[in-house]
């Protein structure tokens, strides 16, 4: 169905960039910003904010080329593992050569790729040379020593100290990579270290998305976002940091405020004392909240983001991708949210069109799937499998039937 327009994304570009570069004028023009989640198909934000351009982390950067080098991070233990994206069903490393080339195609040039953790493993030294052989800069930085709990290790000549420093001539370091565990943490500390060991007054700050920190906790934009990770088993939590510090409630989650108090040892070891952040919430550069222009819409579109969510875990189980435990945790949070699975429109008719091909004795070898989607005018429309087709694909030619006024009873297929 048609939704409502929630968030102003030019109100949210103005925002975000202004607050990025007066973070960074606080560190005397060089800043090392950690670029988290999504550049680009950022579609589980364009979900649950209505209106939200799914590609804005790129327009921001188009706004910021100018001021800003780009590094790429990417884990070789990644490589090895030939690990893949789940969204795009392809490995890290092309997913690293994607962005480089979908960057360019935005007229965004990338200063270098890090590759983080690296002890010579054979593929990533072959991706090593492909990057080479593009003329792309390559740096590799070895694990930290000490980390996390040496701090007198870490901070020194044998810690942050053994990677190549990356020159860089910005103010602004964006440093981002596919998914979690990339090493972009590590490498901005490493940098910030080998600037102060230069008399370059560097700071770090985080690119922040969801959860947003000044929506409440259990509103359900932040839950969704709890949804989307329920696999890495991320929850939403109240900063402790921040509400000591500030006696304001902000939301983050666990795995920030978990690693803050050794981020900051760390960082005040650096900056020789000088912690500058008192929360995690701090370290964040977040604006997103400040752009949402109807709150009722963005709940509405995000609890149905949740049950979306829920059965995308239940297909991911039977295939075997994912854990039980994983689907047990958005049940408990469509529970909290007081929901019913058929609260979203689609649910109920797509169980309807598996019932109608059983009793039809359609389907294919004894089973029985349906499909069912909204189009923007409120029409629902639905499908089933076959010997011939899935459900799924069943759908989209009922759905070009419809829209082109082709009475059903006319075949498209024979």
């Amino acid at each position: 169905m048609q939704a409502k327009t929630a968030f102003d994304n030019e109100k949210y570009i103005k925002e975000q960039t202004s607050e990025i570069l007066e973070r960074a004028v606080k560190f005397e023009n060089k800043l090392y910003l950690e670029f988290g989640g999504k550049l680009l198909y950022d579609y589980h934000a364009s979900r649950v904010l209505p209106g939200y351009d799914p590609n804005i982390k790129m327009r921001l950067l188009q706004v910021l080329k100018e001021k800003a080098d780009i590094l790429l991070c990417i884990y070789a233990g990644d490589i090895e593992r030939k690990k893949i994206r789940a969204d795009f069903g392809i490995t890290y490393d092309s997913d690293a050569l994607k962005l480089i080339d979908d960057l360019r195609g935005w007229g965004i040039d990338v200063l270098g790729v890090v590759i983080t953790r690296f002890e010579n493993q054979p593929s990533a030294e072959q991706f090593k040379n492909k990057l080479e052989r593009r003329k792309i800069r390559v740096y590799t930085h070895k694990y930290t020593k000490g980390y996390p709990t040496d701090i007198d290790l870490i901070v020194s000549d044998e810690g942050y100290g053994v990677n190549e420093y990356i020159e860089t001539e910005k103010p602004l370091i964006i440093v981002t990579g596919p998914g979690p565990g990339s090493g972009k943490l590590a490498t901005c500390l490493s940098q910030v270290y080998h600037d102060h060991k230069r008399g370059i007054y560097a700071g770090y700050a985080k690119f922040e998305t969801f959860p947003i920190w000044n929506l409440p906790l259990k509103h359900p934009v932040n839950v969704a976002y709890e949804a989307a990770t329920a696999d890495i088993r991320d929850f939403n939590m109240i900063d402790p940091f921040h509400l000591e510090s500030y006696n304001q409630q902000a939301v983050n989650y666990n795995r920030d405020v978990e690693v803050f108090p050794i981020l900051q040892r760390i960082y005040k070891r650096i900056m020789d004392g000088d912690s500058f952040y008192k929360s995690p919430t701090d370290m964040g550069v977040n604006r997103v909240g400040f752009a949402v222009t109807d709150d009722e819409a963005t709940k509405e579109a995000a609890k149905q983001e949740v049950i979306r969510r829920y059965f995308r875990y239940r297909c991911e189980y039977v295939m075997g991708l994912t854990d039980k435990g994983t689907v047990q945790r958005v049940e408990l949070l469509i529970k909290d949210l007081n929901l019913d699975l058929n609260y979203r429109g689609v649910v109920e008719p797509a169980r309807r069109a598996s019932i109608d091909a059983q009793e039809k004795a359609k389907g294919n070898e004894g089973i029985y799937c349906g499909a069912a989607i909204a189009l923007k005018n409120g029409t629902i429309v639905t499908g089933n499998n076959s010997p011939q087709l899935h459900a799924a694909s069943s759908l989209i030619l009922h759905a070009i039937k419809h829209l082109a006024g082709i009475p059903e009873k006319i075949k498209l297929l024979p």
